[in-house]
């Protein structure tokens, strides 16, 4: 019997089919990182207390340097190995949807904001008029765990799950994943920074609801970036992610529902009047139009096959998904699924076809937003709203390729 290729792969070739879906900036980060904690190991550097985030060192010093080298050192090989093991699935996943650059930039972003809340909380129990207590100035925090907490949180957001698995034991809401993982942490390990940790679920909330926006650069900036020439080397790496969203600017979209009452962290009058200006995800279809704020679809560099050829095999396996799902029992038929149907179809095989598009057309499909009609059209063949939604935005409010991203997804 001839042997399965796959399944007699050896372990290195599993690594580097592994390695090699990682993209360009979270395969990046996890190399540097390992790279400083085995110089480190190598030539004996233990002083920590030089590059950790230390509040009175900051305050007194003023050395703003720790703010970014805390989160690249690492105090232990188990250390680096779990954090670097849970940043290639968060860091992958955001870098696909937000290009290589953006994520880089919100790295950045991420580590500052989550030293700014540590400054503040630490100052504020240090020095309140009731019982000052100041062990926070003194305690030193060190790895990339803070950036990981907001990403759990930006992630999880930007999937509009319902609910999370912890170690794969017990489902939690998705809302209360991040608090869960920050007190099992906190009750299961030793020497874990809870204000650390802390800090990067804050500012992954503020960042999904907006409160960053006026710190994120529209699409051009990134542009700017990727086409300049000291950065040419990385952008023809075929890992290298561009960020390619027709929007003009780089929100997260956050997935509270517009017709449900807010479940929120926080309850009462004064946070509804809050978030009544907070960016949300779930707009009037009279506004999506002039705020887009979901960061466009990557593409990988590097990539060889024919694009036309692809589409048209999309096409038939988008025909014969749709078909199935039309006689299937849990999808009733609808007269308004099957137009959309249609419309999805007839519009990819036309495009399959060499139907030409102009500049001008081309540059109204890429700001296209669909509108509530639709969005209620794609209900309607039996997805949840949720899904549908941030379907249309990763599609860019492509309807076609909305369509498609919700069939991969229940397949």
């Amino acid at each position: 019997m001839r042997p399965n290729i796959v399944s007699e792969a050896g372990l290195s070739t599993r690594l580097g089919q592994w390695w090699e879906g990682i993209p360009f900036l979270t395969s990046s980060v996890v190399v540097v990182c390992g790279v400083i904690y085995l110089v480190c190991l190598l030539v004996g550097y233990d002083s920590f207390a030089e590059v950790c985030f230390l509040p009175s060192a900051v305050i007194s010093r003023f050395q703003v340097y720790r703010i970014y080298t805390s989160v690249l050192f690492h105090g232990s090989l188990l250390h680096v190995m779990f954090n670097m093991m849970a940043l290639v699935p968060l860091g992958s996943e955001l870098e696909r949807v937000m290009g290589s650059v953006r994520c880089l930039y919100m790295i950045i972003l991420l580590a500052t904001s989550n030293a700014i809340f540590h400054l503040l909380i630490a100052l504020l129990i240090a020095y309140n008029p009731f019982q000052p207590y100041q062990y926070l100035m003194n305690e030193c925090a060190i790895g990339f765990s803070g950036i990981l907490f907001s990403m759990i949180v930006i992630e999880t957001s930007l999937s509009g799950v319902q609910h999370r698995s912890v170690f794969g034991l017990f489902n939690v809401p998705a809302k209360w994943y991040a608090w869960i993982l920050l007190v099992v942490f906190q009750l299961l390990m030793t020497n874990v920074s809870l204000l650390g940790h802390l800090c990067g679920i804050l500012s992954g909330f503020a960042y999904i609801y907006g409160f960053f926006n006026f710190l994120l650069p529209g699409t051009s900036f990134y542009s700017a970036i990727e086409s300049s020439s000291w950065l040419s080397a990385c952008v023809r790496r075929p890992k290298f992610i561009l960020c390619t969203g027709g929007n003009s600017s780089g929100y997260i979209p956050s997935h509270s529902n517009q017709n449900a009452p807010f479940s929120g962290l926080l309850s009462g009058n004064i946070w509804r009047n809050l978030s009544s200006w907070v960016p949300q995800r779930g707009m009037p279809a009279e506004s999506t139009g002039d705020n887009g704020r979901f960061p466009g679809r990557g593409r990988t560099l590097g990539s060889t096959h024919n694009p036309t050829v692809s589409t048209l095999n999309s096409d038939s396996s988008l025909q014969v998904r749709l078909l199935d799902n039309g006689s299937s029992p849990n999808h009733p038929s609808n007269p308004a699924a099957t137009t959309v149907d249609q419309q999805v179809l007839h519009g990819r095989q036309s495009s399959g076809d060499g139907t030409h598009i102009g500049a001008g057309g081309l540059a109204r499909h890429q700001h296209s937003v669909a509108s509530e009609e639709d969005i209620q059209k794609l209900v309607a063949m039996g997805f949840e709203k949720t899904q549908v939604e941030v379907a249309v935005a990763a599609a860019d409010g492509d309807l076609n390729v909305a369509v498609e991203i919700l069939m991969s997804q229940q397949g």
